[in-house]
């Protein structure tokens, strides 16, 4: 009896994880021959966000901030997501690792 109880208390917490989730806004990078569309990136300061990267570029790409703490790395054709606490107004740079001359970018939460 407590097992199930439990299981059906974890499948209540994973609905609304999921719908919290489904909730949080959704912005798009795509990265695509060492080059960030879009390089300026405007996100809600104060909110959580979901960040989908693409890379369309024929070889792998690295979305990378110093700043935010966060990398991530993406092969051929990958689509991947990630998810930022609520940041503090300000502009945040980020690169790709593996084009840093040309993948420039800067997410702006206000």
């Amino acid at each position: 009896m407590k097992h199930a109880l439990y299981s059906a208390a974890f499948g209540l917490f994973l609905a609304s994880t999921t719908a919290v989730a489904d909730d949080m806004p959704t912005f798009k990078l795509l990265m695509k021959e060492g080059r960030l569309f879009p390089e300026t990136i405007e996100v809600p300061a104060g909110s959580r966000f979901r960040l989908e990267v693409k890379n369309e570029g024929p070889g792998a790409a690295e979305f990378e901030s110093l700043e935010l703490k966060k990398e991530l790395v993406l092969a051929p054709g990958v689509t991947r997501s990630l998810v930022f606490f609520p940041m503090k107004p300000g502009s945040y740079k980020f690169f790709d690792d593996f084009h840093p001359e040309t993948g420039q970018g800067k997410i702006v939460a206000k």
